[in-house]
């Protein structure tokens, strides 16, 4: 999963747009005015996009501010936007700058609601959490200053906690129990960055200085626990789920294809059986090769024959899996493998930078991540550091905890995670949006990109690599390919029937274990990230279909001068636009 942007909040910031100038310098300058505004109210995601300086101001000495006046200043500033972006006439603008009319528009619709609705900054202590985090920690790993610089930069912020930790119990009522239990979760991790990672690699020059700002910060965190833990778990009535008029509002901004709750579901049930069917066929042959003499289950039902099938199969193929140690390093001889392959298959262009690590999830993330994700070099910094989150597994769970989820993380799927993480998925995706000009755009796409066209990407790329014959047609990988299909299919049945057909735990839990084949702690960790956001587990679904269908279309328009890597150049790079903009600049 590619890393979620953090909330942005934004002050009233007009600039003049002279009458006289033509549609798209107006246009232009409306779309720098969202962007650098947004970045520059939000500091902590202006230091990750390497917006360092803006209006005479030192933006990473700065933290985000969360007082009730800003959140009110951000809703003017949507609404004056909204009635601003209203009087575009897009039928004037340019197909590019009509592909970044809509990004405008959706995220001002999206920013509203959130504002004027659902009211994240009353009910959601994650928001909080993991925007502190990355305040520190994008500042820690991205180079973008000589250390000491960079640790000042730390120390600056970390004077701020207090009050911003103190706006955040203000502005705090209630919170689900999960996302309560979440924050904490990940505030330790961020006591954690503060007290000891960052702490550990302070030159010796300002240890005396980092301490002096560490120790009133840390104290305000470790107060904050206590008030999650006290204060705020009690108020629990919050609920995370929107309701159908929300969740719909929702996905309509998010997915940006047209499609509907209603109709999304509806396919993706018919393809749940389509799918599984198809696995039966893969299984089949692998269950007469590793059960020989054990017999088909022919006096089985059609789905129970199904499930026991395919499910023996799967059980065998998940013994061969990591061990807790060596997952990290594993995906890392995965990656290497992945670039040799797609080099090897020419199947795009490669970048051309060497600046992607894989290193372990930060603290103050695993609960959004408890698996991977992947976090891109800043848009207005590409040289500097992207990197392939892999989350470790904890040495204190249980044994029969950590041998599930290196069950479903198994040789296979762990290969899967990394093609759509890292090679040829997020990080080449990225990599090519980095380049996106002017840098306005390249700024909109990449803070605001579309989520179809992200996690869509990297299924798609998933996809490819098998097609193109990764792995030589392994039909272990094969089938282990067609249960990530299910679980995508799974992504958005479960979204969408949780937030408005309240379907309970239980239910979704055995769906996901019962019709999907995922291990027990993998259903409990997708369960989770379903109430922590809505409208995102959708966005691999249609994502992914939006990609085949674009790519047919693109080949049956070029005849025989199609050439599959042309086409993932093209698309590439336009960056993370709604597929049907990136349909219409590809096509017309």
């Amino acid at each position: 999963m590619a890393k979620i942007a953090a909330l942005l909040v934004v002050s009233v910031l007009t600039l003049a747009v002279g009458c006289s100038q033509s549609p798209a310098r107006q246009f232009s300058k409306l779309a720098e005015e969202f962007v650098y505004t947004t970045l520059s109210f939000s500091p902590s995601a202006a230091t990750a996009a390497g917006l360092h300086q803006y209006n005479g101001q030192n933006l990473d000495d700065q933290l985000d501010d969360m007082s009730p006046a800003v959140f009110g200043k951000q809703q003017s500033f949507y609404e004056d936007f909204r009635d601003r972006l209203g009087k575009i006439e897009a039928d004037k603008l340019s197909p590019e700058d009509r592909a970044d009319l809509t990004i405008l528009q959706d995220q001002t619709a999206l920013a509203l609601q959130d504002l004027t609705a659902i009211h994240s900054y009353l009910h959601n202590p994650i928001m909080y959490v993991e925007t502190l985090g990355n305040a520190f920690f994008s500042p820690f790993v991205l180079q973008y200053a000589p250390q000491p610089q960079r640790i000042q930069h730390i120390i600056a912020r970390l004077g701020k906690v207090p009050l911003y930790l103190d706006q955040a119990s203000t502005n705090l009522t209630s919170s689900p129990s999960l996302w309560t239990q979440v924050a904490l979760e990940e505030n330790a991790g961020n006591i954690a960055l503060v007290d000891k990672t960052i702490r550990d690699s302070v030159p010796a020059n300002l240890r005396d200085a980092y301490a002096k700002a560490a120790q009133p910060a840390l104290a305000a965190l470790r107060k904050f626990q206590d008030y999650l833990k006290n204060s705020l778990a009690p108020r629990n009535d919050a609920d995370w789920r929107l309701g159908r008029d929300q969740y719909a509002a929702k996905f309509r901004y998010t997915l940006e294809s047209g499609a509907e709750p209603d109709n999304v579901l509806e396919a993706a049930e018919r393809d749940l059986q389509k799918v599984r069917a198809q696995m039966l066929d893969l299984a089949v042959p692998l269950h007469r090769r590793m059960f020989a003499g054990h017999g088909e289950h022919e006096n089985l039902a059609a789905d129970a024959r199904q499930n026991q099938i395919i499910g023996e199969v799967l059980d065998k193929i998940a013994t061969q899996h990591s061990t807790a140690e060596s997952f990290l390093d594993d995906a890392r001889k995965d990656l290497e493998q992945a670039r040799a392959f797609v080099q090897e298959k020419r199947l795009l262009t490669l970048p051309a930078r060497g600046n992607l690590q894989v290193i372990p999830t930060p603290e103050f993330m695993r609960g959004a991540y408890p698996v991977g994700g992947f976090s891109p070099a800043p848009p207005l910094e590409p040289e500097l550091g992207a990197f392939y989150w892999i989350t470790p597994i904890p040495a204190d769970w249980p044994k029969e905890r950590i041998e599930s989820k290196l069950r479903e993380y198994n040789v296979y799927k762990l290969q899967l995670l990394t093609l759509h993480e890292a090679m040829p998925g997020h990080y080449v995706q990225f990599e090519f949006a980095n380049a996106v000009q002017p840098p306005v755009r390249r700024l909109l796409r990449s803070v605001y990109g579309n989520g179809p066209y992200i996690e869509g990407w990297g299924e798609y790329s998933e996809q490819t690599m098998m097609d193109e014959g990764y792995l030589d047609h392994s039909p272990e990988f094969a089938l282990t390919f067609a249960k990530e299909q299910l679980r995508v299919i799974a992504n958005a049945i479960l979204d969408i029937r949780l937030q408005i057909l309240n379907m309970t735990d239980q239910d979704a839990l055995d769906f996901m274990e019962k019709q999907t084949f995922q291990e027990k702690e993998e259903a409990e960790e997708k369960l989770q990230r379903a109430k922590l956001g809505a409208a995102q587990l959708p966005t691999y679904y249609v994502g992914w279909n939006g990609w085949l269908k674009l790519r047919a279309e693109y080949k049956s328009a070029k005849g025989s001068a199609y050439s599959l890597s042309d086409f993932n150049d093209r698309a590439l790079k336009e960056g993370a636009i709604p597929l049907p903009a990136l349909s219409s600049l590809l096509l017309h």
